[in-house]
């Protein structure tokens, strides 16, 4: 591959274009699906009366144990290389409008997705999966997140203490086997 200057004029846009004459470069970008995602997830924390993205059973209540913050979590994409598609369950807010949620909705992951990677959002699939009140969340939130740490707490201890009775039992056998090595003076 030669190596030949390549002059560049501002579009006026912040990108930058070849002048007239000079070689191209090829190729193409491309996005994962979890690149799309994680800017969904990130921007549906704008959203009132959003209480959460979930995944259906297993990534929401994974997410709820583990404490994490995986805003990819609930949201599935189809990526190809000009339009995104996007599927997604949510739990709203009791007491707050669900079609004005899923019209932020629409909006924000329009706006977000454009802005960052130039991709059309062609179509936003939500499906409403729960309503709940604010407190009744962070309530069972909390209590998963209990129940997990409750169930860690107990299997170290059980796990503990059985360690410590199998070392006492080979400490045991250890000295039983010593009593019966040990050269018996007459």
């Amino acid at each position: 591959m030669a190596n030949q200057p390549v002059d560049f004029v501002s579009t006026g846009n912040d990108s930058v274009q070849p002048t007239e004459g000079d070689t191209q470069v090829s190729g193409e970008l491309t996005f994962n699906d979890k690149v799309i995602q994680k800017i969904i997830g990130i921007a549906m924390e704008k959203i009132d009366g959003l209480l959460n993205v979930q995944g259906g059973f297993f990534s929401s209540v994974a997410g709820k144990i583990a404490n994490t913050d995986n805003v990819t979590a609930g949201i599935e994409t189809e990526v190809g290389q000009k339009q995104v598609a996007v599927d997604m369950e949510i739990i709203c807010e009791y007491g707050k409008d669900a079609a004005k949620i899923y019209d932020e909705i629409k909006q924000v992951v329009v706006t977000e997705v454009k802005k960052m990677t130039h991709l059309d959002v062609i179509e936003v699939n939500v499906n409403v999966a729960d309503i709940q009140t604010e407190e009744e969340y962070e309530q069972n939130k909390e209590t998963l997140q209990d129940k997990a740490s409750d169930a860690a707490d107990t299997v170290g201890a059980y796990t503990s203490e059985k360690t410590d009775q199998a070392t006492g039992k080979i400490n045991e056998g250890v000295d039983k086997a010593k009593e019966k090595t040990e050269p018996k003076v007459q």
